[in-house]
């Protein structure tokens, strides 16, 4: 098996082949690969336009958000484990960092904004975990800007791996959380929804430190 952050990467750089997301179960998961390589959409930008700098980009992958926001004038950091993503995202002069969102991180306290978009609430397999992670980043009134799944979707870990044609990544945990089940995991991590909405078939939910 490879490591799933390996999989990835090949995915982001050899991107004509379906990077697939399957979970144990055998369901297979929507994985836009192009979409996260491409410039931010409308849709994109309209979550932007209510991130409240600095922001902090979390899973950024190849940086297009955080290109974005700079290219307004905003402050902006991405965080990625994957080299390749990093890669991709210094080559269009993004600023961003490669480790976990759990390691230590400069301006703990201060940041006013976090981005888990493209279903980055995921991220460890522990939304609760993640979301305290970014409570304690950020500084009071500070907010979260999630992607989400639709309503009805409920909140489920997975164990799943990853495929790229014929390579196949080891299993690792993920979460999904639909839009309209979103406040229980935020209250337990100390956050109010302020916003929930939908903008051309994708769901996201606005969340702010008290």
């Amino acid at each position: 098996m490879t490591a799933a952050i390996d999989v990835y990467g090949l995915a982001l750089e050899r991107p004509g082949k379906a990077l697939i997301v399957r979970s144990a179960d055998g369901r297979e998961l929507e994985a836009e690969l192009e979409r996260w390589l491409g410039p931010v959409t409308e849709v994109d930008e309209r979550v932007l336009d209510r991130a409240v700098g600095p922001v902090l980009d979390v899973g950024c992958g190849p940086g297009r958000h955080v290109g974005a926001l700079a290219a307004r004038g905003v402050l902006a950091l991405g965080v990625d484990l994957s080299p390749h993503a990093i890669r991709l995202a210094r080559r269009q002069g993004a600023l961003v960092l490669e480790q976990s969102i759990f390691d230590g991180l400069p301006g703990a306290g201060t940041w006013g904004s976090a981005l888990l978009l493209d279903g980055n609430i995921g991220i460890g397999g522990e939304p609760v975990a993640l979301l305290r992670r970014l409570r304690a980043l950020l500084r009071r009134g500070g907010e979260v800007l999630a992607e989400l799944g639709p309503p009805g979707a409920g909140r489920e870990t997975l164990r799943v791996r990853l495929e790229h044609g014929a390579v196949v990544s080891d299993w690792f945990d993920w979460a999904r959380v639909a839009v309209d089940a979103i406040g229980e995991p935020a209250g337990q991590a100390g956050l109010d929804v302020k916003d929930r909405w939908c903008d051309e078939g994708r769901w996201f939910a606005h969340l702010r430190v008290p």
